[in-house]
């Protein structure tokens, strides 16, 4: 073997040795991160309670275990602190050993070192090894409020700090876009977009899905897991930038928002730092939940930490191996490896198949790598002669595109790498020439070397967890009463969600009966010029409406307190309909961006005195009405709720967990709900509140945040404007006119008809359970 190549692959074994087998994490066979992480992506994910509780804790407990030297009680003050050292000390030695590794991977961007290419090489593997992490950069945060907890101020300053990781408000501004547009500047991100696809990039070392994977699949379980996800978080925003970026920034300074990519930097006009806002929401998470959610904060932590370290010493060995063009080849054959090993039987390589040798470098490329070096298709030193890289890929030859652009200049590296041959030194002979194509496989498959004995995969249990979980289908509701409660969470069982999935089926079934006889306001079709001129013109109805009522009496004062009391299971989960507005992608997606906007206009932005629930309780009290918690089992319960006003809070509650499978119907109602108020009930409700001394701030707010010209109702025409432009004019399922139909319904859903022949269609449709 030759000298660089042995190097290499000490080098690779080094590093595989340190990750736990190649491209992992100690322990980690990949495959089984990957699953978790693809499966956590999803927005409309269902992780199972139970057995993937305790397997996620399992890793948990076990990759923290003797990480951190016991320290004593800190200095600081923090109410999270235990025997074995405060938070404050885990916050400084996270941040320390953040800036040593950056300046460990900055050494390997030394002008001038490694041969030609070898910067590209290392920037390449360095970004593409932090993708996973990088492109959901706070996505663990997303789920941690619900409509149950919409009014607590630790949930709201949690929902503060990830409306800032998103940029709320606007389209593509989240940490992660600042990443992929990274990756599309270096032209990697053929797979970044959505991140679940992120998965099948086989460039990513499968290690790099460990932490991001496990983290994400604990942030769809929030009510388990909220300690440790904020540990976690403190732990990431500690650390900075990520260490293998600051190579990345050194390389290519003005190539990223190199400050947005910094989870623990402040964004343009804000004020504490996001260190400084999670540091704030778990001390009031300890306040709150005392040494049970210290200790969780702890474990989040530790893991982390943990995890970088691991995960970062294994991308920073594989830098270093990365120096030689061996490492990059010998990486490409054995990806390439198992699809090759299908044909070459008949081309002989020292006498043995080429087939064979493929098939043999699934686990060792090094031997394959010799072999190639010696052969005719290779002139060390010289890849411009080397019929590897031309005739064989040519527009002619029996490779052509088998090997993409970026394949091709890693083969080059290496063939420029070797060292030349002496002018008389022989060649073993290869035969026949290999320019016959794919050839049918005879005399039996290949054999293939069996891998190397590794330690279990930790994920491999969580990742089996998942569908073992849904052969436990959990309680179905027994009515609207307890599925109001039910549904408080983000969290559910199968038997829950299907019931969810019913409920809406059925209330769209409704909500679309008679639809064709029946005059509504949204027109009959979506015209080109767009939403905004209509929703102009129904702001002017609404205003000539008010006029035109206002010699109608009021109604009576008890007539107004028992409407605000009815309205209460609605209200109080104000937003609800597009809680499913809060995942990471869908949050600042073109048309997400103005969802979650409005969501997190309803919950006050991070401020209790303008959190719409904790307004209207204040209302509900001035009329000596005090309900129980919104989230409790006594709310839905509470006897002063008639049945029929928690019809269509359920209806909210149900379509808000399904943003992809009902986009156009929540976009819709989006619509209908946002303008239903502004410019005319609203005002008269005013008159109303104070006619009998009651305040009308609630209404106040929502008549101007509401309006058509820069706030919700103009938001919520926008989103459709968006989805509706994007789709082709032409019939058919998915169609513009399929899709605005649909949104049509959704707008109707509102305030569906109440005939027998809506409700009859509605219950013949959760009896088949017939879905769109």
């Amino acid at each position: 073997m030759h000298s660089q190549q042995a190097a290499a692959t000490a080098t690779l074994s080094a590093a595989e040795h340190q990750a736990g087998g190649p491209h992992g994490l100690p322990g980690d066979g990949g495959g089984s991160a990957r699953t978790v992480y693809a499966y956590a992506t999803d927005p409309e994910a269902s992780l199972p309670e139970g057995r993937f509780v305790e397997e996620v804790r399992t890793v948990l407990r076990r990759r923290t275990t003797g990480t951190v030297p016991a320290t004593a009680r800190g200095d600081d003050g923090s109410a999270a602190t235990g025997d074995d050292g405060s938070l404050g000390a885990l916050v400084r030695q996270a941040a320390d050993w953040g800036a040593a590794e950056r300046e460990r991977y900055l050494t390997l961007a030394g002008a001038g070192e490694g041969p030609e290419g070898h910067r590209e090489v290392l920037v390449r593997r360095a970004v593409l090894g932090c993708a996973p992490l990088a492109l959901l950069s706070g996505a663990w945060l997303q789920w941690l409020s619900a409509p149950g907890n919409a009014d607590d101020p630790l949930v709201l300053r949690i929902l503060a700090l990830y409306a800032s990781d998103v940029g709320a408000g606007h389209p593509a501004a989240s940490r992660g876009s600042a990443y992929l547009e990274l990756l599309r500047r270096l032209r990697l991100a053929e797979n970044a977009a959505p991140a679940a696809r992120l998965t099948g990039d086989q460039r990513i070392p499968d290690g790099a899905f460990r932490l991001p994977a496990l983290l994400l699949a604990m942030s769809r379980r929030p009510d388990d897991f909220r300690g440790e996800i904020l540990g976690a978080d403190l732990c990431l925003r500690a650390v900075g930038l990520l260490p293998a970026l600051k190579l990345v920034q050194e390389v290519l300074p003005t190539e990223a928002d190199w400050a947005t990519l910094d989870p623990g930097g402040r964004r343009e006009g804000e004020g504490p730092s996001p260190v400084e806002r999670c540091r704030a929401a778990v001390d009031a998470l300890v306040e709150q939940e005392g040494e049970r959610g210290a200790d969780a904060v702890r474990t989040g932590f530790r893991w982390m930490l943990a995890g970088l370290r691991d995960w970062s010493g294994a991308l920073h060995a594989e830098l270093v191996a990365a120096g030689d063009p061996a490492f990059d080849m010998a990486e490409l054959m054995r990806l390439r490896a198992r699809e090759g090993a299908v044909y070459h039987h008949q081309f002989l390589l020292e006498g043995k198949p080429l087939a064979r040798w493929l098939a043999e470098c699934r686990t060792d490329p090094g031997p394959l790598l010799d072999v190639l070096a010696r052969s005719k298709l290779v002139k060390p030193g010289r890849s411009g002669a080397s019929s590897l890289v031309r005739g064989l890929v040519g527009e002619r030859g029996p490779m052509f595109r088998v090997f993409s652009p970026e394949d091709l200049t890693v083969i080059r590296r290496w063939i420029d790498s070797l060292p030349v041959k002496p002018a008389a030194a022989s060649e073993p002979r290869t035969e026949p020439d290999p320019v016959s194509g794919p050839e049918d496989v005879r005399g039996g498959d290949v054999p293939e070397r069996s891998s190397p004995a590794r330690t279990a995969d930790p994920l491999t249990a969580v990742a089996a967890s998942l569908s073992a979980g849904a052969r436990s289908p959990g309680r179905t509701p027994s009515g609207l009463r307890e599925a109001y409660h039910l549904l408080m969470n983000r969290t559910d069982t199968p038997a829950l969600r299907s019931w969810a999935m019913d409920y809406v089926a059925g209330w769209l079934a409704r909500s679309g009966h008679g639809m064709d006889r029946t005059a509504m306001r949204l027109p009959e079709r979506w015209g080109h010029e767009g939403l905004r001129p209509w929703l102009q013109a129904q702001h002017d109805q609404h205003g000539a409406e008010f006029e035109e009522n206002a010699a109608v009496p009021l109604p009576s004062k008890e007539a107004v307190v028992d409407d605000t009391v009815q309205t209460a299971p609605l209200t109080l989960i104000d937003g609800s309909w597009l809680q499913g507005f809060t995942d990471y992608e869908q949050a600042s997606s073109a048309i997400g961006h103005s969802l979650f906007e409005t969501y997190w206009d309803e919950l006050g932005n991070g401020e209790p005195h303008l959190n719409h629930p904790l307004i209207y309780r204040d209302v509900l009290k001035e009329m000596g009405v005090e309900l129980p918690p919104t989230a409790s089992a006594a709310f839905a319960q509470w006897p002063g709720f008639r049945e029929e006003s928690l019809e269509l809070p359920v209806y909210w509650l149900c379509v808000g967990r399904f943003p992809q499978t009902f986009l156009p119907e929540v976009l819709g109602l989006n619509l209908a709900m946002e303008l239903s108020g502004v410019g005319g009930t609203y005002r008269r409700a005013r008159l109303a509140l104070k006619a009998y001394g009651f305040s009308t701030r609630f209404v106040d707010i929502h008549n101007t945040i509401d309006n058509v010209a820069t706030g919700h109702s103009a938001w919520a025409a926008d989103a459709v404007d968006t989805l509706l432009a994007s789709l082709p004019d032409a019939p058919g399922p998915g169609a513009r006119a399929d899709m605005w139909g649909r949104v049509r319904v959704g707008y109707r859903s509102l305030n569906p008809p109440r005939t027998v022949g809506a409700r009859l269609a509605a219950r013949r449709t959760r009896f088949t359970g017939r879905r769109r």
